[in-house]
């Protein structure tokens, strides 16, 4: 039997610095990982911790001249040589090597790399962790490293994920990116569960994974959180859910009971001052639904004016204010100082000028007041409504009015998910049916608003409009002909189509009622001769918004009126009404929600192609609404209740002339491409 060679290994020896040079066969020649400049901190630190591979430097006759090439380990050699510029290093340090003679120089540098396993990101996340168990603080590992403290608490939060997690990871079941999507809730056993479930699950997106883990959480970004305040949360016990890998505004607050007691608590604190102010009633809540108001006369107060003492504050600051603003006219940039001078000036300014609203004791003795949360997480306060039971007798015969919308009674359901839908709508998977008339009325209401909207900023078709239906009512008696209700009546609709609130069109033109109401007199005894001072534009203004509140373009079940729909389409065109402009868009909660799956598939097959509507064609109905809000997003896709209709070609030699602008035809979806959806789907 043959004995087998024993292996000889490669003699080490330490060699001083200044007999090693780089070799030209070192495979190694793009440059990639750890700077040369980090790798020096490193040595700095912890002294060389892998030898570099030498071969002898030979002369023209083959004998050793007492100087090393280096063919794997140059990155190494680098830094040691920077060290050594530095003064850090003697030039004659004694450096371990490893000397080879056999084989190619090229062979050992490509062995070196090729043969070296890179450490797997889990064995990374596990070794920061030991080392903050063994009392390393989160800012001393970053500096070990050079890295961000930021991302030793990512690595952090990554080891501390749950073990069966880690392995799924470990065993390439699961990538990096769901594993980032599981640190968002740090409860092993909800973790679980999310992965457990997942498995059943064709969904395994990320973003699916921090959606089942942060269910029932309130985001830091929503106004009751920013009420009661963050610090004030946690500070009683709240928990703060946080995601390290993604922008999360704020993160997700934990606890939704306790969130709801610390708002409760602080509205009924804030309530009880307002309540001191003697008002009949105080209604306390966190949200009222639109139109709340409507329904109720309102007692506008007059703002307290300024005392001697704030109006001669007002004036110096004022003087100061224009002074700055003279002296630093040429400047292109104005000096932090000043520029903080400037902003304080103008903050004290703008809190003088906030007056007070006074209001006499009679107001207080029949009126009431909401206090709510407004949009951006401060208080707010709707002082001097009066209920009708609260009018005095005197005054009974006095039409306290509604200038805008109230509630219309509609009793829909809500299903499984939380949508609204209609108690008459039954799914239909096989193919698409008509929009219910209840979702339809619901559509046509914001077409409404917005058709109010646009009315409103066009004078001249106002009065226009105004005037066609008088005539047809005067002349013809067919005022049910025009959408103008000219009666002058506003019809109520409140909180009938779900989002109302928030939709811009909706809040411009409720300002523009806040405005005209604040700009008229208190007394309607003053009115006529308040409007006959104003000047023309003005009042061609107040007379194109009291028209346009007037407009009633929705299609009820229990009120069939075609031709009055059909003056609405007319009266939408030659605005040029464009939905998606005014700012409506299909999403779950205002469309996608209500309706079919078929439907859903019908819409994304119009705005995308056939290609994204097969691609979620077999999802579950939830996660059909939320890949086809993705895909619709952007794309000016409308249901046919919002769109409005080019107007129809004009003869050739009109009377007369609407609008100076001419007709203006709405803007046609921007479709995207298939590439560019599919990525916007992944």
């Amino acid at each position: 039997m043959t004995k087998s060679k024993k292996i000889t290994l490669s003699a080490s020896r330490d060699i001083p610095f200044n007999k090693l040079v780089l070799s030209q066969s070192n495979v190694r020649k793009v440059k990639a990982g750890v700077s040369i400049e980090e790798l020096a901190e490193d040595i700095a630190r912890r002294t060389l911790l892998a030898s570099l591979t030498v071969r002898p430097v030979l002369d023209d006759d083959g004998a050793e001249t007492g100087m090393f090439e280096i063919p794997a380990g140059g990155r190494r050699y680098r830094a040691l040589e920077l060290l050594v510029k530095q003064r850090r290093l003697n030039k004659t340090a004694p450096v371990p090597c490893i000397v080879r003679t056999d084989g190619l120089a090229e062979e050992d540098s490509l062995a070196e790399n090729i043969q070296r396993a890179p450490l797997h990101p889990l064995d990374q996340f596990r070794a920061f962790q030991a080392m903050r168990e063994k009392g390393k603080s989160e800012e001393e590992i970053a500096a070990a490293f050079f890295v961000s403290v930021g991302v030793v608490k990512q690595r952090l939060k990554l080891a501390a994920v749950s073990a069966t997690l880690l392995d799924a990871y470990t065993q390439e079941e699961m990538t990096l990116d769901q594993l980032m999507a599981f640190t968002v809730n740090p409860d092993h056993e909800r973790q679980e569960q999310v992965w457990e479930a997942l498995k059943q699950h064709y969904n395994k997106q990320p973003y699916e994974i921090r959606r089942m883990l942060t269910e029932g959480a309130v985001r830091a970004s929503d106004r009751r959180a920013q009420f009661v305040g963050l610090d004030n949360y946690v500070e009683a016990g709240g928990e703060v859910l946080r995601d390290l890998f993604q922008t999360d505004d704020g993160g997700w607050l934990q606890d939704a009971a306790l969130l709801e007691t610390m708002v409760t608590e602080k509205l009924n604190e804030e309530a009880e001052a307002i309540r001191a102010e003697g008002w009949h009633w105080i209604e306390v809540g966190a949200d009222f639904p639109y139109g709340h108001t409507y329904d109720l006369r309102r007692i506008r107060g007059e703002a307290e004016p300024m005392n001697e003492e704030e109006e001669k504050t007002y004036e110096a600051l004022k003087t100061e204010y224009e002074k700055l603003e003279d002296e630093y006219a040429e400047v292109d940039e104005l000096p932090e100082e000043i520029d903080v001078r400037l902003g304080e000036i103008e903050t004290a300014m703008e809190a003088l000028q906030n007056r007070p609203i006074r209001f006499e004791a009679e107001d207080y003795a029949i009126a009431g007041a909401f206090v709510s949360i407004d949009s951006a997480g401060g208080l707010r306060v709707e002082r001097g409504y009066v209920r009708a039971e609260d009018e005095p007798v005197a005054e009974t015969d006095v039409d306290p009015g509604g200038d805008a919308v109230g509630p219309v009674n509609h009793d829909d359901a809500m299903d499984d998910t939380g949508q609204t839908t209609d108690p008459d709508e039954e799914e239909d998977d096989d193919g698409t049916k008509p929009l219910s008339d209840r979702f339809v009325c619901d559509l046509t209401v914001h077409r409404t608003m917005a058709l109010r909207n646009a009315l409103a900023s066009d004078p001249q078709l106002a009065r226009f409009a105004c005037l066609h239906a008088m005539a047809l009512s005067l002349f013809y008696h067919y005022d049910q002909d025009s959408c103008v209700e000219i009666t002058p009546k506003s019809t109520q609709f409140g909180a009938q189509a779900e989002g109302l609130e928030g939709m811009p069109y909706v809040q411009s033109i409720d300002l523009g009622i806040e405005t005209w109401a604040g700009n008229l007199p208190k007394s309607p005894e003053d009115l006529w001769g308040a409007l006959t001072e104003w000047d023309s534009d003005s009042r061609d203004a107040l007379f194109a918004h009291c028209v346009a509140m007037t407009v009633n373009a929705v299609q009820e079940p229990h009120y069939r009126k075609p031709r009055q729909i059909a003056h609405a389409d007319t009266l939408a065109s030659t605005l040029g009404l464009d939905m998606v402009k005014a700012g409506w868009t299909p999403t779950a909660h205002s469309y996608l929600g209500r309706v079919t799956k078929a439907q859903i598939l019908a819409a994304v097959r119009e705005a995308k192609g056939d290609k994204d509507a097969d691609r979620i064609a077999g999802f579950k109905k939830p996660d059909m609404i939320e890949a086809a809000e993705e895909l619709l997003a952007g794309t000016g896709w409308l249901p046919q209740p919002l769109r409005t209709a080019p107007l129809a070609e004009e003869p050739d030699e009109p009377e007369f002339e609407i609008v100076d602008d001419g007709d203006v035809a709405p803007d046609e979806p921007a479709i995207e491409d298939e590439e560019a959806a599919l990525q916007a789907a992944e």
